[in-house]
Protein backbone atom coordinates (compact mmCIF):
# COMPACT_ATOMS: atom_id res chain seq x y z
CA UNK A 1 0.00 0.00 0.00
CA UNK A 2 1.40 3.34 -1.02
CA UNK A 3 0.32 6.72 0.27
CA UNK A 4 -1.08 9.19 -2.23
CA UNK A 5 1.43 12.01 -2.01
CA UNK A 6 0.65 14.36 -4.89
CA UNK A 7 -2.34 16.21 -6.29
CA UNK A 8 -1.59 14.72 -9.72
CA UNK A 9 -1.76 11.20 -8.30
CA UNK A 10 -4.97 11.97 -6.45
CA UNK A 11 -6.72 13.27 -9.57
CA UNK A 12 -6.21 9.88 -11.22
CA UNK A 13 -8.06 8.11 -8.41
CA UNK A 14 -11.78 7.89 -7.80
CA UNK A 15 -13.02 9.12 -4.44
CA UNK A 16 -15.72 7.86 -2.14
CA UNK A 17 -18.75 10.11 -1.61
CA UNK A 18 -17.57 10.13 2.03
CA UNK A 19 -14.13 11.53 1.22
CA UNK A 20 -14.70 14.82 3.05
CA UNK A 21 -15.92 12.99 6.14
CA UNK A 22 -12.72 10.94 6.14
CA UNK A 23 -10.59 14.06 5.72
CA UNK A 24 -12.35 15.70 8.66
CA UNK A 25 -11.42 12.68 10.82
CA UNK A 26 -7.77 12.95 9.88
CA UNK A 27 -7.67 9.93 7.60
CA UNK A 28 -4.45 8.78 6.02
CA UNK A 29 -5.30 7.81 2.44
CA UNK A 30 -3.90 5.21 0.08
CA UNK A 31 -4.88 3.91 -3.37
CA UNK A 32 -7.04 0.78 -3.48
CA UNK A 33 -8.12 -0.58 -6.85
CA UNK A 34 -8.09 2.86 -8.47
CA UNK A 35 -9.74 4.61 -5.52
CA UNK A 36 -8.31 6.90 -2.85
CA UNK A 37 -9.54 5.31 0.38
CA UNK A 38 -8.83 5.66 4.13
CA UNK A 39 -5.95 3.51 5.36
CA UNK A 40 -6.31 4.55 9.02
CA UNK A 41 -7.52 7.52 11.05
CA UNK A 42 -5.84 10.03 13.36
CA UNK A 43 -6.35 9.12 17.00
CA UNK A 44 -6.98 5.53 16.03
CA UNK A 45 -4.52 3.61 13.95
CA UNK A 46 -4.61 -0.03 13.00
CA UNK A 47 -4.43 -1.50 16.52
CA UNK A 48 -7.25 0.60 17.99
CA UNK A 49 -9.42 0.17 14.92
CA UNK A 50 -8.82 -3.59 14.84
CA UNK A 51 -9.64 -3.88 18.56
CA UNK A 52 -12.82 -1.84 18.17
CA UNK A 53 -14.16 -4.38 15.69
CA UNK A 54 -13.17 -7.37 17.82
CA UNK A 55 -14.64 -5.91 21.03
CA UNK A 56 -17.21 -3.25 20.11
CA UNK A 57 -18.23 -1.79 16.78
CA UNK A 58 -16.48 -0.11 13.87
CA UNK A 59 -17.52 1.13 10.45
CA UNK A 60 -15.54 0.84 7.22
CA UNK A 61 -16.19 2.78 4.06
CA UNK A 62 -15.76 0.15 1.34
CA UNK A 63 -17.42 2.15 -1.40
CA UNK A 64 -14.49 1.34 -3.70
CA UNK A 65 -15.97 -2.15 -4.10
CA UNK A 66 -17.66 -2.65 -7.45
CA UNK A 67 -21.37 -2.80 -8.11
CA UNK A 68 -23.00 -4.36 -11.15
CA UNK A 69 -26.59 -5.34 -11.91
CA UNK A 70 -27.77 -8.20 -14.10
CA UNK A 71 -31.43 -7.99 -15.09
CA UNK A 72 -33.93 -9.41 -17.53
CA UNK A 73 -35.63 -12.77 -18.11
CA UNK A 74 -33.29 -15.57 -17.11
CA UNK A 75 -30.76 -13.24 -15.43
CA UNK A 76 -30.13 -15.56 -12.46
CA UNK A 77 -29.85 -18.59 -14.72
CA UNK A 78 -27.33 -16.73 -16.88
CA UNK A 79 -25.22 -15.66 -13.88
CA UNK A 80 -25.32 -19.23 -12.59
CA UNK A 81 -23.93 -20.52 -15.89
CA UNK A 82 -21.00 -18.09 -15.63
CA UNK A 83 -19.94 -17.80 -11.97
CA UNK A 84 -18.67 -20.72 -9.92
CA UNK A 85 -21.06 -21.14 -7.01
CA UNK A 86 -24.57 -22.53 -7.43
CA UNK A 87 -27.29 -19.88 -7.14
CA UNK A 88 -29.74 -22.78 -7.02
CA UNK A 89 -28.59 -23.37 -3.44
CA UNK A 90 -30.14 -20.07 -2.29
CA UNK A 91 -33.36 -18.17 -2.85
CA UNK A 92 -34.33 -14.50 -3.27
CA UNK A 93 -33.22 -12.35 -0.37
CA UNK A 94 -29.96 -14.21 0.10
CA UNK A 95 -26.39 -13.45 -0.91
CA UNK A 96 -23.66 -15.85 -2.00
CA UNK A 97 -19.88 -15.78 -2.23
CA UNK A 98 -18.85 -16.85 -5.72
CA UNK A 99 -15.96 -16.68 -8.17
CA UNK A 100 -15.50 -15.44 -11.71
CA UNK A 101 -12.98 -17.87 -13.19
CA UNK A 102 -11.17 -17.83 -16.50
CA UNK A 103 -12.80 -20.39 -18.75
CA UNK A 104 -9.53 -21.71 -20.16
CA UNK A 105 -7.34 -21.90 -17.04
CA UNK A 106 -9.73 -21.87 -14.08
CA UNK A 107 -7.75 -19.01 -12.52
CA UNK A 108 -9.77 -16.55 -10.43
CA UNK A 109 -10.53 -13.34 -12.31
CA UNK A 110 -12.36 -12.07 -9.22
CA UNK A 111 -14.28 -13.11 -6.14
CA UNK A 112 -17.75 -11.63 -5.83
CA UNK A 113 -20.78 -11.39 -3.56
CA UNK A 114 -23.97 -12.06 -5.54
CA UNK A 115 -27.26 -10.70 -4.16
CA UNK A 116 -30.16 -12.74 -5.55
CA UNK A 117 -33.22 -10.49 -5.73
CA UNK A 118 -35.29 -12.58 -8.14
CA UNK A 119 -34.99 -14.86 -11.14
CA UNK A 120 -34.63 -11.74 -13.29
CA UNK A 121 -32.45 -9.66 -10.98
CA UNK A 122 -28.97 -10.27 -9.52
CA UNK A 123 -26.83 -7.56 -7.93
CA UNK A 124 -23.08 -8.19 -7.86
CA UNK A 125 -20.32 -6.73 -5.68
CA UNK A 126 -16.92 -7.47 -7.26
CA UNK A 127 -13.57 -6.03 -6.20
CA UNK A 128 -12.83 -2.47 -7.26
CA UNK A 129 -9.95 -3.18 -9.63
CA UNK A 130 -11.77 -6.02 -11.37
CA UNK A 131 -15.26 -4.59 -11.84
CA UNK A 132 -14.78 -3.45 -15.44
CA UNK A 133 -13.35 -6.85 -16.43
CA UNK A 134 -16.16 -8.79 -14.72
CA UNK A 135 -18.76 -6.59 -16.43
CA UNK A 136 -16.97 -6.99 -19.78
CA UNK A 137 -16.98 -10.77 -19.54
CA UNK A 138 -20.61 -10.94 -18.48
CA UNK A 139 -21.73 -8.55 -21.24
CA UNK A 140 -19.83 -10.53 -23.85
CA UNK A 141 -21.62 -13.73 -22.82
CA UNK A 142 -25.09 -12.33 -22.07
CA UNK A 143 -28.06 -13.27 -24.27
CA UNK A 144 -30.14 -10.48 -25.77
CA UNK A 145 -32.71 -10.79 -22.99
CA UNK A 146 -30.20 -10.01 -20.23
CA UNK A 147 -28.72 -6.58 -19.44
CA UNK A 148 -25.48 -6.12 -17.48
CA UNK A 149 -25.09 -2.63 -15.99
CA UNK A 150 -21.96 -1.20 -14.38
CA UNK A 151 -23.14 0.77 -11.33
CA UNK A 152 -19.73 1.15 -9.69
CA UNK A 153 -20.15 4.78 -8.60
CA UNK A 154 -23.92 4.72 -8.08
CA UNK A 155 -23.72 3.24 -4.57
CA UNK A 156 -21.65 3.48 -1.41
CA UNK A 157 -21.03 0.49 0.83
CA UNK A 158 -20.61 0.83 4.60
CA UNK A 159 -19.49 -2.20 6.62
CA UNK A 160 -20.69 -2.02 10.23
CA UNK A 161 -18.74 -4.73 12.03
CA UNK A 162 -18.29 -5.98 15.57
CA UNK A 163 -20.16 -7.55 18.52
CA UNK A 164 -22.25 -4.40 18.97
CA UNK A 165 -23.12 -3.91 15.29
CA UNK A 166 -26.69 -5.22 15.68
CA UNK A 167 -27.22 -2.95 18.69
CA UNK A 168 -26.15 0.06 16.65
CA UNK A 169 -28.31 -0.71 13.62
CA UNK A 170 -31.24 -1.62 15.85
CA UNK A 171 -31.04 1.80 17.49
CA UNK A 172 -31.58 3.29 14.04
CA UNK A 173 -34.54 1.04 13.31
CA UNK A 174 -32.66 -1.02 10.74
CA UNK A 175 -33.23 -4.78 10.48
CA UNK A 176 -30.71 -7.06 12.22
CA UNK A 177 -32.51 -10.37 12.77
CA UNK A 178 -31.86 -11.93 9.39
CA UNK A 179 -29.58 -14.92 8.85
CA UNK A 180 -25.96 -14.79 7.76
CA UNK A 181 -25.63 -14.03 4.02
CA UNK A 182 -29.19 -12.77 3.75
CA UNK A 183 -30.36 -9.23 3.06
CA UNK A 184 -33.38 -7.00 3.30
CA UNK A 185 -34.28 -3.51 2.16
CA UNK A 186 -35.01 -0.80 4.71
CA UNK A 187 -35.46 2.94 5.05
CA UNK A 188 -33.40 5.26 7.23
CA UNK A 189 -34.64 8.85 7.42
CA UNK A 190 -36.16 8.49 3.97
CA UNK A 191 -33.11 6.79 2.45
CA UNK A 192 -33.78 3.35 0.97
CA UNK A 193 -30.87 0.99 1.49
CA UNK A 194 -29.98 -2.70 1.57
CA UNK A 195 -28.83 -4.31 4.82
CA UNK A 196 -26.91 -7.54 4.27
CA UNK A 197 -25.67 -9.78 7.08
CA UNK A 198 -22.15 -10.02 5.68
CA UNK A 199 -18.65 -8.76 6.32
CA UNK A 200 -14.95 -9.44 5.92
CA UNK A 201 -13.85 -9.41 9.56
CA UNK A 202 -15.16 -12.64 11.07
CA UNK A 203 -17.28 -10.69 13.55
CA UNK A 204 -21.02 -10.14 13.67
CA UNK A 205 -21.58 -7.51 11.04
CA UNK A 206 -23.65 -5.94 8.31
CA UNK A 207 -22.95 -4.22 5.01
CA UNK A 208 -25.15 -1.32 3.98
CA UNK A 209 -25.53 -0.65 0.26
CA UNK A 210 -26.59 2.98 0.02
CA UNK A 211 -27.21 5.32 -2.93
CA UNK A 212 -24.04 7.39 -3.29
CA UNK A 213 -25.96 10.65 -2.91
CA UNK A 214 -27.21 9.55 0.52
CA UNK A 215 -23.95 8.11 1.88
CA UNK A 216 -23.08 11.15 4.02
CA UNK A 217 -26.51 11.17 5.68
CA UNK A 218 -26.24 7.48 6.58
CA UNK A 219 -22.65 7.85 7.81
CA UNK A 220 -23.65 10.77 10.04
CA UNK A 221 -26.67 8.88 11.39
CA UNK A 222 -24.45 5.96 12.44
CA UNK A 223 -22.11 8.19 14.41
CA UNK A 224 -24.98 10.16 15.94
CA UNK A 225 -26.48 6.91 17.24
CA UNK A 226 -23.32 5.61 18.96
CA UNK A 227 -20.70 7.84 20.55
CA UNK A 228 -18.26 4.88 20.76
CA UNK A 229 -18.46 3.95 17.09
CA UNK A 230 -14.98 4.02 15.56
CA UNK A 231 -14.19 4.80 11.95
CA UNK A 232 -11.89 2.07 10.65
CA UNK A 233 -9.56 2.12 7.68
CA UNK A 234 -8.66 -0.56 5.20
CA UNK A 235 -5.40 -1.43 7.01
CA UNK A 236 -7.43 -2.77 9.95
CA UNK A 237 -9.75 -4.54 7.54
CA UNK A 238 -6.70 -6.37 6.21
CA UNK A 239 -5.46 -7.49 9.63
CA UNK A 240 -8.97 -8.61 10.59
CA UNK A 241 -9.52 -10.66 7.44
CA UNK A 242 -6.04 -12.21 7.65
CA UNK A 243 -6.72 -13.35 11.23
CA UNK A 244 -9.77 -15.17 9.84
CA UNK A 245 -7.86 -16.64 6.90
CA UNK A 246 -10.13 -14.89 4.40
CA UNK A 247 -8.48 -14.64 0.96
CA UNK A 248 -7.69 -11.36 -0.74
CA UNK A 249 -7.96 -11.32 -4.50
CA UNK A 250 -4.67 -10.42 -6.12
CA UNK A 251 -2.75 -12.18 -3.35
CA UNK A 252 -4.41 -15.42 -2.19
CA UNK A 253 -6.60 -15.81 -5.27
CA UNK A 254 -5.73 -14.50 -8.72
CA UNK A 255 -5.82 -15.41 -12.41
CA UNK A 256 -2.73 -17.53 -11.60
CA UNK A 257 -4.26 -19.10 -8.46
CA UNK A 258 -7.28 -21.35 -8.95
CA UNK A 259 -9.96 -22.05 -6.32
CA UNK A 260 -8.57 -25.60 -6.05
CA UNK A 261 -5.15 -24.21 -5.12
CA UNK A 262 -6.68 -21.46 -2.95
CA UNK A 263 -8.86 -23.92 -1.00
CA UNK A 264 -11.98 -22.11 -2.21
CA UNK A 265 -13.54 -25.19 -3.76
CA UNK A 266 -16.45 -24.81 -1.33
CA UNK A 267 -17.49 -21.81 -3.49
CA UNK A 268 -17.71 -23.99 -6.63
CA UNK A 269 -20.89 -25.77 -7.70
CA UNK A 270 -19.07 -28.87 -8.87
CA UNK A 271 -22.27 -30.59 -9.98
CA UNK A 272 -23.45 -27.70 -12.16
CA UNK A 273 -23.47 -28.48 -15.89
CA UNK A 274 -21.78 -25.19 -16.76
CA UNK A 275 -19.69 -22.41 -15.27
CA UNK A 276 -16.57 -20.61 -16.47
CA UNK A 277 -13.47 -22.74 -15.89
CA UNK A 278 -15.42 -25.92 -15.16
CA UNK A 279 -13.36 -28.30 -17.31
CA UNK A 280 -10.01 -26.95 -16.12
CA UNK A 281 -11.04 -27.04 -12.46
CA UNK A 282 -12.50 -30.54 -12.62
CA UNK A 283 -9.27 -31.77 -14.20
CA UNK A 284 -7.13 -30.05 -11.56
CA UNK A 285 -9.31 -31.37 -8.74
CA UNK A 286 -9.04 -34.92 -10.09
CA UNK A 287 -5.27 -34.76 -10.56
CA UNK A 288 -4.61 -32.86 -7.34
CA UNK A 289 -3.17 -29.32 -7.26
CA UNK A 290 0.58 -28.76 -7.32
CA UNK A 291 0.24 -26.22 -4.49
CA UNK A 292 -2.36 -25.33 -1.86
CA UNK A 293 -3.07 -22.35 0.37
CA UNK A 294 -2.17 -23.05 4.00
CA UNK A 295 -1.94 -21.06 7.21
CA UNK A 296 1.31 -20.26 9.04
CA UNK A 297 1.78 -19.03 12.62
CA UNK A 298 5.07 -17.51 13.71
CA UNK A 299 7.01 -19.44 16.35
CA UNK A 300 9.79 -16.83 16.42
CA UNK A 301 9.27 -13.08 16.77
CA UNK A 302 8.70 -12.27 13.12
CA UNK A 303 6.15 -10.63 10.85
CA UNK A 304 5.71 -12.40 7.49
CA UNK A 305 4.86 -10.36 4.42
CA UNK A 306 3.60 -11.24 0.91
CA UNK A 307 6.27 -12.53 -1.44
CA UNK A 308 8.54 -14.02 1.22
CA UNK A 309 9.88 -17.50 0.52
CA UNK A 310 9.02 -20.54 2.65
CA UNK A 311 11.66 -23.25 3.22
CA UNK A 312 12.01 -26.72 4.61
CA UNK A 313 15.73 -27.00 5.17
CA UNK A 314 17.39 -25.72 1.99
CA UNK A 315 14.40 -26.53 -0.20
CA UNK A 316 11.99 -23.78 -1.29
CA UNK A 317 8.48 -25.09 -0.67
CA UNK A 318 6.27 -22.06 -1.15
CA UNK A 319 5.56 -18.34 -0.98
CA UNK A 320 3.72 -16.11 1.49
CA UNK A 321 0.63 -14.62 -0.17
CA UNK A 322 -0.71 -12.65 2.83
CA UNK A 323 1.11 -11.94 6.07
CA UNK A 324 0.74 -9.57 9.00
CA UNK A 325 1.07 -9.10 12.74
CA UNK A 326 -2.09 -10.38 14.43
CA UNK A 327 -3.17 -7.79 17.03
CA UNK A 328 -5.37 -10.41 18.69
CA UNK A 329 -2.82 -13.22 18.93
CA UNK A 330 0.20 -10.91 19.28
CA UNK A 331 2.15 -12.92 16.73
CA UNK A 332 2.85 -13.08 13.03
CA UNK A 333 0.33 -14.98 10.89
CA UNK A 334 0.28 -15.71 7.19
CA UNK A 335 -1.35 -17.47 4.29
CA UNK A 336 1.07 -19.24 1.97
CA UNK A 337 0.93 -21.29 -1.20
CA UNK A 338 2.86 -24.45 -0.32
CA UNK A 339 3.96 -27.20 -2.71
CA UNK A 340 1.88 -30.32 -2.21
CA UNK A 341 4.98 -32.39 -3.01
CA UNK A 342 6.43 -31.24 0.33
CA UNK A 343 3.62 -33.22 2.07
CA UNK A 344 3.37 -30.73 4.92
CA UNK A 345 0.69 -31.32 7.54
CA UNK A 346 -0.73 -29.15 10.31
CA UNK A 347 1.83 -28.75 13.07
CA UNK A 348 4.86 -29.10 10.81
CA UNK A 349 7.57 -26.45 11.12
CA UNK A 350 8.88 -24.43 8.20
CA UNK A 351 11.14 -21.40 7.88
CA UNK A 352 10.39 -18.07 6.22
CA UNK A 353 13.10 -15.81 4.83
CA UNK A 354 12.40 -12.43 6.42
CA UNK A 355 14.85 -9.94 4.93
CA UNK A 356 17.68 -12.44 4.95
CA UNK A 357 16.90 -13.99 8.34
CA UNK A 358 15.17 -17.33 8.73
CA UNK A 359 12.15 -17.32 11.08
CA UNK A 360 10.39 -20.48 12.19
CA UNK A 361 6.64 -20.83 11.55
CA UNK A 362 4.13 -23.61 12.12
CA UNK A 363 1.74 -24.89 9.46
CA UNK A 364 -1.85 -24.60 10.66
CA UNK A 365 -5.41 -24.38 9.43
CA UNK A 366 -7.06 -20.94 9.52
CA UNK A 367 -8.82 -19.18 11.09
CA UNK A 368 -6.08 -18.02 13.39
CA UNK A 369 -8.58 -16.38 15.77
Amino acid sequence: MTDVTSDAAATRLRRSPLHERHTARGAKFAPFGGWEMPLEYAGGGVLKEHTAVRTGVGVFDVSHLGKARVTGPGAAEFVNACLSNDLGRIGPGRAQYTLCCDDATGGVVDDIIAYLHADDHVFLIPNAANTAEVVRRLRAAAPASVTVTDEHEAYAVLAVQGPRSAELLGALGLPTGHDYMSFSTATLDGVELTVCRTGYTGELGYELVVPAADAVAVWDALFAADAELRACGLAARDTLRTEMGYPLHGQDLSPEITPVQGRSGWAVGWDKPAFWGRDALLAEKAAGPRRTLRGLEAVDRAIPRPGMTVYVGDAEVGTITSGTFSPTKKQGVALALLDTAAKLTDGDLVEVDIRGRRAQMRVTRPPFV
